[in-house]
């Protein structure tokens, strides 16, 4: 919008500068020819006269008159004598502006060209007796103050525009102060900083503006602060209760003989157990979507090598091969929310640890990019079809892996919500050599290395 603004000003001023300078310079350079013919036509005038006259005085001042001229002025004075007199002068070239000068007894103008002039200037005035005078006079010097007309004025006009475009900078950037400072905020709303506000300053409309969404951020900060505090609130209330019945349930179970009232009592304690875990996973989505933080410059690598080893020995006990693999050079740097990452792998790892076969290898690769890093998590499990994909972050839904339906629905849902909080996105993918390619996108940092 600065530029906008600042080509407006420019373009404006050039108008103005093209409708008012440059008539000006026409006008100037139309003077400049009119006072340099009516001036040579003047002195041929005069020479014409003293070409005209019966003494011997005026032969000769003619002749001291054309020699001064000659001296002092870029013009030459040629004589074509008709009567008594006969100055020792260069005579003119016969043609036909000598010819319209005698014969029509009317002085006769060239310059030699029909666009501004050419290179001399030449006047032809009739004298008595059939005699003429001719100026040839050299524009040369009126060519070098064309110039001086002409570039005085194109300076003038860079001047000008130079300063037009400083102004217009300085204004431009005045005016769209308060919208830079819009747009600050909302990059920082929606980078997650939901304590961002905007200054109220500018013009009215851009104040009111700034109010409106000011107030929409403390709304929505005010909405986000209770989903938090409900999010605590549940999981205290919820989980208490919930330990408590497993806890009486294992107590009923130890103090009962009746086999058939034993298993009753296990497939409830199994019951709260899968009900613990769904509230488990409910708390972890609601404080993924209720906590919104701005995200920071993160070392992936550092990252994705620590949760590794986290997951190495439950793996190693399967006989399950974890291996990083990466065409990135350097340690690529992403954009995301501290723990977001660390609790995506978890939740990628540990749907790929809980599909794959025994000996099995689980394959992790960074790729990076000039503005984005890839993370790839590839299983050799059965896969899924083009339906299971399509349904596969949905809350609640649940693939038949190689070790059963014993998960909660919720790990991908979880994920996806934390990538695109952070401005990133996954999707699922068919594996090179079978199984599932979970490929996530995120953000490169400015200082990656990628």
């Amino acid at each position: 919008m600065n530029r906008q603004l600042i080509r407006s000003y420019i373009l404006l001023v050039a108008v103005a500068i093209l409708l008012f300078t440059v008539p000006v310079a026409f006008t100037l350079t139309k003077q400049l020819r009119d006072d340099t013919e009516l001036s040579v036509l003047r002195e041929a005038k005069t020479m014409a006269l003293l070409l005209g006259g019966d003494d011997t005085i005026s032969c000769e001042a003619l002749t001291e008159v054309a020699k001064a001229y000659d001296r002092e002025s870029p013009g030459t004075v040629q004589v074509a004598p008709g009567g008594s007199c006969a100055p020792d002068l260069p005579r003119p070239a016969a043609d036909p502006a000598l010819t319209r000068a005698v014969s029509g007894n009317t002085p006769t103008t060239d310059w030699g060209s029909d666009f501004i002039w050419g290179r001399h200037l030449t006047v032809t005035v009739p004298a008595r007796g059939d005699a003429a005078v001719r100026i040839v006079y050299s524009t040369s010097d009126m060519t070098t103050r064309l110039w001086q007309i002409w570039g005085f004025r194109a300076g003038l006009a860079v001047l000008v525009l130079a300063a037009a475009a400083a102004i217009g900078a300085v204004a431009a950037r005045r005016i769209t102060r308060p919208l830079r400072a819009l747009n600050s905020m909302a990059s920082k709303f929606s980078d997650g900083d939901l304590t961002a506000r905007s200054p109220v300053t500018g013009p009215a409309e851009t104040r009111t503006l700034a109010h409106t969404l000011n107030q929409g951020a403390e709304r929505l900060d005010t909405l986000v602060a209770s989903q938090r505090i409900f999010v605590a609130d549940a999981s205290h209330q919820l989980r208490t209760p919930l330990t408590a019945l497993r806890l009486s349930l294992d107590n009923i179970a130890d103090g009962v003989d009746d086999e058939f009232v034993r298993e009753d009592v296990e497939q409830a304690t199994a019951e709260v157990v899968r009900m613990s875990r769904l509230v488990n996973g409910l708390l972890v989505l609601a404080r993924a979507e209720a906590k919104v933080t701005a995200p920071e410059p993160l070392q992936l690598l550092d990252i994705v090598e620590e949760r590794l080893g986290v997951w190495r020995p439950a793996a190693d006990e399967r006989g399950v091969h974890i291996a990083l693999r990466g065409s990135a050079d350097g340690r690529p740097t992403v954009l995301a929310s501290p723990g977001h990452l660390d609790q995506v792998l978890d939740n990628v790892l540990s749907n790929a640890l809980e599909v794959s076969p025994d000996g099995g290898t689980i394959t992790v690769r960074v790729d990076a990019g000039p503005d984005e890093v890839t993370l790839s998590v590839l299983d050799e499990g059965p896969g899924m079809t083009d339906a299971e994909k399509s349904r596969a972050f949905d809350r609640f839904w649940r693939g038949q892996g190689l070790t059963g339906r014993s998960g909660s629905g919720l790990g991908l849902s979880v994920v996806r919500q934390l990538l695109t909080d952070d401005g990133g996105t996954v999707t699922l993918r068919d594996a090179p050599g079978g199984g599932l390619w979970v490929l996530i996108t995120l953000r490169a940092s400015p200082r990656s290395g990628g």
